[in-house]
Formats: structure tokens, sequence, C-alpha cells
């Protein structure tokens, strides 16, 4: 189950160990319909949590992810983008810990820390040691660098960096892993975390995946 994330959404429909598949959003997806997709449709995201609330006490979902996020452009401001990044993460993480979930995995950012003198990395930060704190039985954190591949939004500076990753990607695969990742590979990385979180093939109760870790676990085969 999870907020936000097309390529999490196609690789959670792919993988065949995942029985159902819940997803909140703001907008209806352009994903095929079938029987263990099912699309919360909720222009209102602060109604999300009731939404989540609603259904676990039906089916208490085992693993939860997040990618949800914005940019500061998009949002209107630091302080409206802190409102979806942060509180609103953090508001989901709440209602997935006291509806059961034993599995919660946060898609966060390569740089987070709490203590961070730039605003984003630090709330990235402070959201993840909100979420720790929530003792879920199991928290799977990832930390990815720069991401590749289509995207609804880019900020100017991140289209350079996506350039020049590229380039770094004609000249050598490991020189442009060395910083940056494709999405996709981020998402197949969070559900086999989460997987092996919920397994318990990995038992750490707080599991920080690094960006090499990440292309570890994305580009490794694995049955699904």
């Amino acid at each position: 189950m999870y907020p936000k994330g097309s390529h999490i959404l196609q690789s959670l429909l792919t993988t065949n160990s995942i029985s159902q598949v819940h997803a909140f959003t703001r907008r209806k997806t352009e994903h095929p319909a079938q029987s263990k997709f099912i699309e919360h449709v909720e222009t209102d995201s602060t109604l999300w949590s009731k939404q989540v609330a609603t259904f676990a006490k039906k089916q208490v979902p085992e693993l939860f992810i997040s990618a949800l996020g914005t940019t500061r452009g998009s949002a209107g401001s630091f302080e409206a983008q802190r409102k979806i990044d942060y509180e609103l993460n953090l508001q989901l993480a709440k209602t997935a810990k006291e509806a059961g979930v034993k599995v919660y995995v946060l898609i966060s950012s390569g740089g987070a820390n709490a203590k961070s003198m730039f605003p984003y990395m630090k709330m990235k930060g402070e959201l993840e040691e909100s979420v720790k704190a929530l003792a879920f039985e199991h928290t799977v954190i990832l930390r990815p660098g720069l991401l590749l591949g289509p995207r609804g939004e880019l900020r100017v500076p991140e289209l350079i960096s996506q350039k020049l990753a590229g380039l770094c990607g004609m000249i050598s695969t490991r020189l442009q892993e060395s910083w940056a990742v494709d999405a996709d590979v981020v998402a197949k990385a969070a559900i086999k975390a989460g997987i092996q979180a919920a397994t318990n093939e990995n038992k750490e109760l707080v599991w920080e995946v690094n960006h090499a870790q990440i292309i570890d676990l994305g580009k490794t085969t694995w049955k699904s």
C-alpha cells in the first residue's frame, strides 16, 4: 500500500507475492484494472488518513510504502511543502501504526539529516526521526541519490543534474550509479526491502538503506 509513486505501483502489481495493492491518490492512475489493485481516489489528501483507518478496520495491511512528496515550486512555499512532505507523511505513518501495520517503508533522500543546515534535508531528516519514534515492528528507510527517469516535475537544478548523470552514464555505468539511480530501481529496492523485513529475512528493527544498497537491491534478480 502506498500514497504515491507510479514506479512503485507498477512494481507492486507485477510482484507475484503481493496479493493486494491499495493506492491512495489524488487522481485516478493509468494502470489497467486488475483484481488485486484497488484505488482510493481523493483530491483532498487530508482525508487519506481516515481512508487508511477505515480500510484497515476490514483488513490490516502488512506493508505500507510511502513515496509521498512534492516540490517547493509545486506547493507554493516551503511551509506548504512541509505540510505534505512532513506533516501528511507523518500523519499517514501514525495511522498505519495505529492500524497495526507491521512494516513501514519510507522513500527519503540521500543527505537527509535532522541537524542539516539545509531546510529540505533537515525536513527529510526530521521525518525519518519521527517515523522511527513510532516503533513499527520493522521500519525501512531508503536514501537514494539523484533520481533518474521521467518525472512529473523537475526543478532546474535537477534537470541539469539529470543531464550530467546521462553524460556520466555514457562514460561509465559505475560512474553514473555512484550518485544517481533510476527511479524504477528505487521502486524495486523498496518493495524487495519491505518483503525482506515482512518475512524476517532482514531482522533489523530500523533498516537504513543507502544509495549503494538501493542499487544492489533494485538490480539483483529475485523471485517475486
